[in-house]
């Protein structure tokens, strides 16, 4: 099996080269959060530390019942807790699912022309062939045996409506295909709602056939806990569970109690919002000042900006400012002029990264 080499080892010298600033790298390229976990869920970490004896695969009662209220009360959504799943990460998750829903050879995995690299990597896991497609129409008269959907999207922040998801919704049930929502950018939208897949007005009330995706990464800034979920279809999810329980899949408890307070409560999530909300107009601002048109963005962790030319040349001439992003072609060939600038670095460091852009000279 061959799989495609790890995006972000391209990056090394435009690194080294950023590194070398006199002011020292202002990272915008990964995304890994930097504000501090929230006091409370370090304390139920801490609590649940003497935890001797296995987790639970299908995760806590309290666990589920937590995302369960989450989800109706955040995303209008109403799922049984039995239809919750827990994973340790999304990123595993994103990996494993067409191997855990039974694809192989033969099969066909579809994903947006601008995606999250791990998408593809799923697909070629499973033995599967990794179609992108953006439309429905793309397909003619083929269709996918699994199709994921990311709204807001990874790298370029563009957001699904109702109208367009439930469009999917109907074509898939007519083909016998399985739609999953990678929806964990979902609590971080700027200039459109970003419905669910399993909103009542996109799918009704039969969650047949439809998976979503949600992490506490962005959210919680948990990502070094490494904790997501998917939930949906109750008879896909009874699938996935065997199959994580034969694997030994199972989140650590500790951060299974971690979670449960996490999806508790909205106060934390509302107040990182804002944090990142500030960053993303001075970023913005910015970028624009310095010539660079920022595209979709409607939504998640990222601006997605361009100067019209080839994003690795964009990515070398920011480097040379000390500033680190990612070059819009680690998530496919449409992005081969665009570069994706994420939110999560400090205050300190976005207004420097404002002040390199705003003060440089264009190329």
């Amino acid at each position: 099996m061959k799989l495609p080499d790890f995006p972000w080892d391209s990056l090394r010298a435009a690194k080294r080269l950023a590194e070398s600033h006199p002011g020292g790298i202002v990272d915008l390229s990964v995304g890994t959060p930097v504000d501090p976990v929230p006091e409370f869920i370090q304390r139920a970490l801490t609590e649940a530390a003497d935890s001797p004896g296995y987790p639970t695969t299908a995760g806590t009662e309290d666990l589920r019942h937590a995302i369960a209220g989450w989800l109706l009360r955040v995303r209008s959504v109403q799922v049984a807790p039995t239809a919750i799943l827990p994973c340790i990460g999304t990123k595993e998750l994103v990996a494993w699912l067409p191997t855990a829903l039974g694809l192989a050879a033969g099969d066909r995995v579809g994903y947006p022309s601008l995606a999250y690299p791990t998408y593809e990597v799923g697909a070629l896991l499973a033995g599967a062939q990794a179609v992108r497609a953006d439309s429905t129409l793309a397909w003619g008269p083929d269709s996918p045996d699994l199709l994921w959907l990311n709204s807001p999207a990874n790298p370029n922040g563009a957001v699904l409506g109702v109208e367009h998801l439930a469009k999917v919704v109907r074509w898939a049930r007519e083909r016998d295909v399985i739609v999953v929502s990678d929806e964990c950018y979902a609590g971080l939208t700027w200039s459109a709602q970003a419905p669910s897949l399993l909103d009542p007005a996109v799918c009704g009330d039969d969650h047949s056939g439809l998976l979503v995706v949600h992490s506490l990464s962005k959210r919680s800034n948990l990502a070094g806990y490494r904790f997501g979920f998917v939930a949906g279809d109750p008879a896909l999810i009874e699938q996935l569970l065997e199959v994580r329980k034969h694997a030994g899949m199972m989140v650590p408890a500790p951060i299974q109690a971690a979670a449960t307070v996490a999806y508790q409560d909205d106060e934390h999530a509302v107040l990182q919002k804002a944090v990142y909300a500030a960053r993303r107009e001075v970023l913005l601002s910015a970028l624009q000042e310095a010539g660079f048109r920022v595209d979709d963005s409607q939504g998640g962790l990222y601006l997605w900006a361009t100067r019209g030319e080839s994003c690795r040349a964009t990515v070398d001439w920011l480097a040379a400012l000390g500033i680190l992003v990612a070059p819009g072609d680690f998530y496919g060939p449409a992005g081969a002029q665009h570069i994706r600038v994420a939110l999560t670095a400090t205050d300190e460091r976005v207004a420097v990264a404002a002040e390199r852009l705003v003060g440089a000279t264009p190329a």
